[in-house]
């Protein structure tokens, strides 16, 4: 797994407001309240809220991801106690680190080199920054699936040039000083790591006559707008991959992905737990008490439920198939929860017809409590 300088430089639990100690949900719920405040569409033309969303949204796409936190810690720990890395200074550690101790199998040393970009790939080219946006849907659209325009903001490939960073009419050539590898190699005493070259920064080829339009960057700053698949059943808090689709990278190079957050209104009367769907059904006491057919509202139109008689307050019924779509198809299904009303006002035909039922006696509800003598 290839890890970025960001890693070491930023605190990412800082960035959050969190601590290092905090649970998946705690980083969640953190991350989702500083995504609102600082959202582009909350500070419009705030250039400071829109860096600070990216960084933001940069913290989260780490400490969200449970694998790559773990990785993130680790680095953290051997940044801490004194391990350096980086150009010129190689690995090492104070009183000589076994790389076993690392936590790194017996290819460890290929893996530690590989975790900092330092080894046999280390020529490749940085790639795009990763981008982050956010979508808000009905409860409706989140069950049925649906597509989304996004206007998302960054570097996109250069039209001028294609990407390359030439100007038109004209092309890249072989870097002299690697041959076109992209790396160099740099003796370290026992070792011999593979480096980027200096020369052609890892691409391999040089630009001498850049584009009029990207300089020779290959990109250009610009806001596009996606169409974007939203799946059925998508839950709320929930982030989609789109591999390529973030910032454009430099030639040579391949773009970021975009992560679409996905936040999902709560319905007026559905709730969620899972794939199933819950549901609250008002009941009233005859209707309990003697039993009743009652219509019950699903996704896809009404249906019956069978109450039986004495079917008490809280008890919760399972309608097989009514839930939410699942992602390896099926649906989930939906709970509902009797609750009892008891109305808060009576006439005087329904107040003589619950006096009549008082005064028919039967065992009172308290009689283990042997009160009721």
């Amino acid at each position: 797994m290839s890890v970025n300088r960001d890693w070491l430089d930023k605190d990412f639990y800082a960035i959050l407001g969190v601590a290092r100690n905090a649970s998946q949900d705690e980083v969640k719920k953190a991350y989702r309240k500083l995504a609102q405040r600082y959202h582009p569409d909350s500070a419009k033309g705030d250039a400071a809220a829109e860096e600070r969303f990216k960084e933001i949204s940069a913290a989260y796409d780490v400490l969200g991801d449970a694998a790559k936190r773990t990785e993130y810690d680790r680095v953290r720990d051997m940044a801490a106690s004194g391990f350096r890395f980086g150009p010129g200074g190689g690995p090492g550690g104070p009183g000589g680190v076994r790389f076993e101790d690392l936590g790194f199998g017996v290819g460890g040393i290929g893996d530690l080199f590989d975790l900092f970009g330092q080894g046999r790939a280390g020529g490749r080219v940085r790639g795009g920054a990763d981008l982050v946006a956010e979508a808000e849907l009905s409860f409706e659209e989140a069950m049925a699936g649906t597509t989304v325009p996004l206007r998302v903001s960054g570097s996109q490939a250069c039209a001028t040039c294609g990407g390359s960073g030439a100007r038109p009419g004209t092309s890249p050539t072989t870097c002299p000083q690697c041959g076109g590898s992209g790396s160099v190699a740099v003796d370290q005493g026992v070792f011999s790591l593979s480096r980027p070259c200096p020369r052609c920064g890892g691409r391999g080829q040089i630009v001498e006559d850049s584009c009029p339009t990207c300089q020779g960057s290959g990109s250009i700053t610009a806001t596009r707008t996606l169409r974007v698949k939203i799946p059925a059943g998508v839950e709320d808090g929930a982030r989609i991959r789109l591999a390529g689709r973030g910032e454009a990278g430099p030639p040579g190079g391949r773009s970021g992905d975009l992560y679409v957050a996905v936040r999902v209104r709560p319905h007026r009367y559905f709730g969620r737990r899972g794939s199933d769907l819950t549901l609250s059904l008002p009941v009233t006491y005859p209707e309990a008490a003697l039993g009743a057919n009652v219509k019950v509202p699903t996704l896809n139109g009404a249906v019956t439920l069978k109450v039986p008689s004495g079917t008490r307050s809280g008890r919760t019924f399972r309608i097989r198939g009514k839930g939410a779509p699942k992602q390896r198809g099926g649906r989930g299904d939906l709970l509902v929860t009797v609750q009892v009303e008891v109305p808060a006002k009576v006439s005087r035909e329904e107040r003589d017809l619950l006096k009549r039922l008082r005064e028919a006696g039967g065992e009172s509800p308290r009689a283990h409590l042997g009160t009721e003598r």
